[in-house]
């Protein structure tokens, strides 16, 4: 059976039974993998053909194509369904926008027709929760686009947005966003301590229940505590990049320097040792956290952040023996922490180990001046009492990376694990043979939250 054929007996059967495309609201498209260009066009019109089937649809999943300024039926097709609750933007390069860099400074690289379309294919999401704008090999969305494009949705409440040049996403832009309950912001040049801070400010800003800043490299530490200070709704953070943020100098340093009364969940990983691991620890010991209970820190150098929270009598996993980084012979050693969850893991069981192989306290049965028994109490990992569990599972399940990232989006690979497709061999024993059980390998369907981008 060729790629595709299912995909067209179910466009069929929509077709016919309307009453029934009528009640689709999500479509998952198979993981098709055309070999040229002209085959990659007919599968966007194929599936562009699917969507305008069902007029009620609310989710496209599996599929996302590139968009590249360019008209394509797919994304027409979406651009038509009212009721769309998701939207997921692959920004790619386009000819004409890169030689036009060439010739000039932004903006203005975006022709008015090209801004014009993508504008316009927001006009009937009026129903739009969630957006990711993902920028893929240069790809340009110029700033006034970007905000013009947020605000004609009025249900936006979800947004991530990764890998934009300065050019096209920076401070300035950030000061437009609307109103949103989660942001994800990632691989941002643009972006600096001094937007973010003044982020924190805007009354947009104080609706933000979900923040998640990933790779922009935040030089202080002040910039994450006005951040605390400001969303006071902010139950969820999310801080990943490789330099360590510091106080800066000549600053007065109190404790607790980082607070927030309301966050209970915080994912905390940085690469390079620095001071910002002590400084949250500490914070937290102050009481600068009354309401946390998850901590994920698969970079906690030395135990600080494990130290403060509840103690735990195992922590690796069963399933860790089969981990890219167990295969690889990643030996957990500090030196070799890296980001993978299995590395992280086995740190911290050397920690709980180490602890508990030296006697915390010492239990003597004694009557009448005479030692009877003595008890060693083994020591632990943590603080008792602490309402803060110490979490480090992925968000991907068998992942070995903690977050959830746009490769696990856009690759397919929760699709692609060995052993786990389907060839039509479960019916292999049809009289009618081959011909008739015979299809192109599908394999086992794992769904992706988008809330877990967040």
């Amino acid at each position: 059976m060729k790629s595709g054929v299912r995909l067209k007996l179910l466009r069929r059967t929509l077709r016919e039974r309307r009453a029934l495309a009528q009640l689709v609201r999500e479509i998952k498209v198979p993981r098709l993998q055309p070999e040229s260009q002209m085959e990659n066009t007919k599968t966007i019109d194929l599936v562009a053909s699917l969507v305008m089937a069902c007029s009620n649809l609310e989710r496209l999943v599996g599929f996302y194509s590139t968009y590249s300024h360019c008209f394509d039926r797919l994304t027409h097709a979406l651009s038509t369904r009212q009721r769309l609750k998701e939207h997921i933007w692959i920004i790619g390069d386009n000819a004409a926008i890169t030689e036009r860099s060439l010739k000039q400074l932004p903006p203005g690289l975006m022709d008015t027709r090209q801004a014009q379309d993508f504008l316009h294919f927001h006009d009937s999401w009026h129903s739009l929760s969630t957006l990711f704008l993902c920028s893929q090999k240069q790809g340009i969305l110029e700033r006034d686009v970007f905000v013009q494009a947020l605000h004609l949705l009025p249900a936006l409440q979800h947004l991530c947005i990764s890998s934009f040049d300065v050019d096209d996403f920076d401070d300035v832009t950030l000061q437009s966003l609307p109103y949103l309950q989660s942001l994800r912001l990632q691989d941002l040049e643009g972006i600096t301590f001094w937007g973010l801070s003044e982020f924190s400010r805007t009354k947009s800003a104080r609706c933000i229940k979900q923040l998640s800043l990933v790779n922009l490299d935040i030089t202080y530490l002040s910039a994450i505590s006005n951040l605390f200070l400001h969303l006071k709704d902010l139950s969820r953070f999310t801080l990943v990049q490789e330099s360590s943020p510091e106080v800066a100098a000549g600053d007065l340093v109190f404790q607790p320097v980082v607070a927030s009364l309301r966050l209970q969940h915080l994912h905390w990983d940085i690469l390079v040792p620095g001071s910002a691991n002590q400084n949250l620890a500490s914070s937290i010991q102050a009481g600068g956290f009354p309401n946390l209970r998850t901590i994920r820190a698969p970079s906690d150098h030395d135990g600080l952040l494990q130290s403060v929270c509840r103690p735990r009598a195992q922590i690796v996993q069963a399933s860790d023996k089969y981990s890219k980084a167990y295969r690889a012979g990643v030996d957990g050693t500090p030196g070799s922490l890296g980001r993978t969850l299995f590395a992280a893991r086995k740190l911290a069981q050397q920690r709980i180990e180490n602890a508990r192989a030296s006697p915390r306290f010492r239990v003597i049965v004694e009557e009448d001046g005479v030692v009877h028994e003595a008890f060693d109490i083994p020591g632990y990992m943590g603080t008792v009492g602490s309402q803060i569990a110490y979490n480090l599972d992925s968000d991907a399940q068998g992942s070995d990376s903690a977050l959830m990232d746009f490769p696990d989006l856009l690759s397919g690979m929760k699709e692609v694990a060995p052993r786990d497709g389907c060839t039509g061999m479960w019916n292999a024993s049809h009289p009618a043979g081959k011909k008739w059980w015979n299809h192109t390998e599908r394999f086992r369907y794992r769904a992706l939250d988008l809330d877990r981008f967040f």
